[in-house]
């Protein structure tokens, strides 16, 4: 038996329309079964599609599902701040000040912001170094030289994901990824900008790369950036508020808020609805 369902696809961490993360919602989704939900997302060959349901804690707004081309989510940023955009187009009327979603990490809080929305990066499930042999795996897969690896360091907040820092925004920009090298790796690569070079408009660029899924370099994440800010902040790598640059290489022009208030890390930016409509699962 199909149904009918509201449908909405968004574009994330951009105010401007094709320049962001992609992102499909479908609203209602309460009584499909996980099978059509992953079928749907390998569907769509977008990084994320979500499904809106309604909540099962009491102190939560709205539950989501968050479904890869291959597998679901626990958590991921761009598909929070584009889901909550979509709920609250809807006619979704949070309980309190904030948005509070569920999904698969426990409850994620999400505020309005000058910017668009922001969540509360969830706390890191994996820190620390990197292991030796692991590092010069991906810096193999990467292409990079030893020395140009400034630091290196699991920022893993339920999506997996390993970080690298080098020196200089180009050296991010100029990577060529050999994937089978990084199979099954979520790597993140992170350079300051240059004032000087590269103006004021951001003052870190970002390139995430996730080997052995439908869409192999990601355009602006969400996820990878919590965990970079964590890292950064922590170590006083980074101002208490920033904003990253990600996607210049794929055509895009990601822009990613990182904002410290008091112990709590913020990570933001603005969501445009792309297209409005119906779909039939």
């Amino acid at each position: 038996m199909t149904r009918r369902f509201d449908f909405k696809q968004l574009d994330v961490f951009s105010e401007t329309p094709l320049k962001g993360n992609p992102l499909a919602v479908v609203l209602g989704a309460d009584g499909l079964t996980d099978e059509r939900m992953s079928a749907f997302a390998n569907w769509t060959n977008l990084s994320e599609t979500t499904f809106l349901l309604a909540p099962r804690h009491p102190e939560a707004d709205y539950r989501v599902r968050i479904f890869t081309t291959m597998t679901e989510l626990p958590f991921a940023g761009h598909p929070t701040l584009g889901s909550c955009h979509a709920w609250l187009e809807a006619g979704g009327v949070p309980k309190g000040p904030e948005i509070v979603q569920e999904c698969g990490v426990g409850l994620v809080r999400i505020r309005r912001s000058d910017y668009g929305l922001a969540f509360l990066a969830p706390p890191l499930v994996k820190s620390g170094p990197l292991e030796a042999g692991l590092v010069e795996r991906v810096r193999s897969g990467l292409g990079l030289a030893a020395e140009a690896i400034v630091a290196a360091q699991w920022v893993d907040n339920g999506a997996g994901w390993l970080a690298l820092m080098l020196k200089d925004r180009q050296q991010v920009l100029a990577l060529k990824p050999d994937y089978h090298q990084l199979l099954d790796l979520a790597v993140g690569v992170i350079a300051p900008w240059n004032p000087a070079v590269d103006g004021d408009a951001a003052q870190f660029e970002v390139r995430g790369f996730i080997a052995g899924d439908g869409m192999p370099e990601d355009p602006a994440t969400g996820s990878l950036n919590a965990g970079l800010a964590q890292w950064m902040l922590g170590e006083g790598l980074a101002p208490s508020s920033y904003v990253v640059s990600q996607g210049l290489t794929m055509g895009r022009a990601g822009r990613i808020h990182v904002e410290q208030i008091g112990e709590e890390v913020w990570i933001g930016g603005a969501v445009v609805t792309c297209i409005n409509g119906s779909l039939t699962l």
